[in-house]
C-alpha cells in the first residue's frame, strides 16, 4: 500500500471482486427504500421505482449502489415518538430491500451493490442475494453477529463512526477539534480491531468518519478540515455529506432559515470536493452526475499537486 495524491491507494476486496481506490474518486449512489428518509423519503419505497432509480444512478456514472431500507437520520424515533431500537424490524427491512437488490442484480449482474444495514440477519440475506458490500453505520457496534457474518461471506465492509444512537445525536456534548478528531480516530480504530478479531482482513475495509452521526453542526466542519489525519489508520476513506443538515444550517444566513433539502445540492458538492481534497477516496451521494463531474475536477487538482 502506498500513499499518493494525498489519499490512500489500495485494493478494496469485496465479496467476489476487488476495486482499486485512491487513484481517482469512486462515486456511490444512494437508493433509499424507505418512507421516511430525510432527503427523499417515500420516493423509492416502491420496488419498481427503486430499481429504476438505481439504473438511473448507474447510467449517470455511479460505480457503487448503496441500498438502505431503514432511516437512521438524527432524532429518528419509533411509533408513538418513543425510541424503540431497532426502528424497523428485520422482516420489514428485508421485505423492502431484497426485491430491489434482486431486481438490480438480475438486470445488471456486474453492478457493485452495497447494503446499508446494521443488522446481521439482513446483511446475511443481502450477501446471499448478491450484495458485495455491507455498509454498517454502527461500525460493528450495534449487532454482535455482524462482523462474523461479513467475515463468513468475505464481504467488503464500510465501518462508520457514530456517537450514540439516533435519538441521542442532537444532544451529544460539544467537543473541541482535537478531542473530536481523537474520538473519531479511536472509534474507527476500535471498529478495525473488531473486524480483525472476526477474521476480516484490512484490505476488505473502508472507513467512514460519519458526518452528522453524533457530531454537532459546527463539529462537522472541524472534522472535515482535519479528515486527512484519519488516513493514519491505513484504510481508504468514504464520506457521505450529501444534503445533510449541517449544510442547511450553514446556508441559513441567506434567508434566516436552514436551507431545505432541495436547496442543498450546491453545498453538497462543495463539501464533497473539500472531502476529496482532504483524503476521501469514495463519496456517497444522492445526485450522481454532478458528483461525478465535480470529483473529476477534484481528482485533477490532486493529480496536479502530485506532479509539482
Amino acid at each position: 500500500m502506498t500513499t499518493a495524491l494525498d489519499r490512500t491507494i489500495a485494493s478494496w476486496q469485496l465479496r467476489t471482486r476487488s476495486l482499486e481506490v485512491g487513484r481517482r474518486t469512486l462515486v456511490m449512489g444512494i437508493v433509499n427504500i424507505t418512507p421516511d428518509s430525510f432527503s427523499d423519503g417515500g420516493a423509492f419505497l416502491d420496488s419498481a421505482a427503486a430499481i429504476a432509480h438505481a439504473f438511473e444512478l448507474l447510467d449517470a456514472g455511479a460505480e457503487i449502489l448503496d441500498l438502505g431500507a431503514e432511516s437512521t437520520r438524527p432524532g429518528t424515533r419509533g411509533a408513538g415518538g418513543a425510541f424503540d431500537f431497532p426502528l424497523v424490524s428485520t422482516e420489514e427491512e428485508q421485505a423492502r430491500l431484497l426485491p430491489v437488490l434482486e431486481g438490480i442484480i438480475k438486470a445488471r449482474p456486474h453492478a457493485v451493490v452495497s447494503v446499508d444495514t446494521y443488522k446481521a440477519a439482513t446483511a446475511r440475506a443481502a450477501l446471499q442475494a448478491g450484495a458485495e458490500i455491507v455498509n454498517d453505520v454502527s461500525g460493528f457496534a450495534w449487532d454482535a453477529e455482524m462482523a462474523a457474518v461479513c467475515a463468513e461471506f468475505r464481504a467488503g465492509v464500510v465501518l462508520m463512526h457514530t456517537r450514540g444512537r439516533p435519538d441521542e445525536w442532537r444532544t451529544q456534548p460539544a467537543l473541541p477539534p482535537d478531542e473530536l478528531l481523537a474520538t473519531v480516530h479511536e472509534g474507527l480504530a476500535a471498529s478495525l480491531q473488531s473486524a480483525a478479531k472476526a477474521g476480516i482482513p484490512p484490505h476488505a475495509v473502508v472507513l467512514d468518519p460519519g458526518y452528522g452521526f453524533g457530531k454537532r453542526f459546527e463539529e462537522n466542519y472541524a472534522l472535515l478540515a482535519r479528515q486527512q489525519e484519519l488516513l493514519s489508520l491505513g484504510r481508504p476513506l468514504l464520506i457521505g455529506v450529501s444534503r445533510k443538515s449541517f449544510l442547511g444550517r450553514t446556508l441559513a444566513p441567506f434567508d434566516g432559515h436552514d436551507a431545505p433539502i432541495a436547496a442543498r445540492e450546491t453545498a453538497s458538492i462543495a463539501a464533497m470536493v473539500a472531502a476529496i481534497l482532504h483524503g476521501a477516496s469514495i463519496v456517497r451521494v444522492h445526485a450522481v452526475r454532478p458528483a461525478v463531474e465535480a470529483a473529476c475536477i477534484a481528482d485533477a487538482v490532486l493529480a496536479g499537486l502530485h506532479r509539482l
